[in-house]
C-alpha cells in the first residue's frame, strides 16, 4: 500500500516537474532516493548508557532499527581512538521513507517553537537537502518524561536531482515548508 505522500508524487509532483522543467523523457523527474537519520552522540566514550537511549529513541522516530557509527581515526584532542562508537545513523527507503517525511511535514516540524520554514540554502549542489534538529523532542514517538538528555539530529533527503533548482522544487511540492 501506497503513502499518502508516494501517491502525492505519482499524481501531482512528477507531472508539474515535468512541465516546469521540461523533460523529455519521465526518467529525467528526479525522486527522492533515501533520508538518511543521523545522531552524534558527543559524550558516547563517558556514557555508554546514553548511546543505547539514542539508538532507542532513533529507533522510535525512524521505526527502523539504526547502526552505531564508529570513528574512522583516531583525534587526540577529542580523546577519541579509531573504532569507538561515536552516534547513529538510520537510512530509510521507499514506504518508510516516504512514511517519515509525512510526519516529519505535517506533525514534528509544526511541533518546532517559533517555527517559520526551513533554510532554503542547505543544498549540497548535487540536489541533495541536509536539515538539522536541535532536540528529539519535535517527534510524537518520543516521551518527554523518559527523555534523559536532548540530542540533535541531522536529516539528509538524497535525491536523483542534478542541480539544487531541481532538488528545491521536488522537496518543496513533497510538503516541505521552506521560509521565505
Amino acid at each position: 500500500m501506497a503513502s499518502r505522500l508516494e501517491e502525492k508524487y505519482i499524481k501531482e509532483v512528477a507531472p508539474a516537474l515535468m512541465e516546469k522543467f521540461e523533460y523529455k523523457n519521465v526518467m529525467e523527474i528526479p525522486k527522492l532516493v533515501k533520508i538518511v537519520i543521523n545522531m552524534g552522540i558527543g559524550d558516547a566514550k563517558e556514557n555508554p548508557k546514553g548511546l543505547e537511549k539514542a539508538v532507542e529513541e532513533l529507533e522510535l522516530i525512524a521505526g527502523q532499527k539504526p547502526v552505531i557509527t564508529r570513528a574512522r581515526k583516531s583525534v587526540a584532542n577529542f580523546k577519541l581512538r579509531e573504532g569507538m562508537p561515536i552516534g547513529t545513523k538510520v537510512t530509510l527507503r521507499d514506504d518508510k521513507m516516504f512514511y517519515f517525511m509525512d510526519k516529519l511535514v505535517s506533525v514534528s516540524l509544526p511541533r518546532v517553537r517559533d517555527f517559520r520554514g526551513v533554510s532554503a540554502d542547505s543544498f549540497d549542489g548535487r540536489g541533495n537537502y541536509a536539515l538539522g534538529i536541535k532536540e528529539q523532542l519535535i517527534f510524537p514517538e518520543i516521551e518527554y518524561d523518559k527523555v534523559d538528555k536532548v540530542r540533535g539530529m541531522d536529516i539528509i533527503f538524497v535525491t536523483t536531482a542534478k542541480t539544487d533548482e531541481e532538488a528545491r522544487e521536488l522537496i518543496k511540492l513533497l510538503g516541505m515548508p521552506f521560509s521565505k
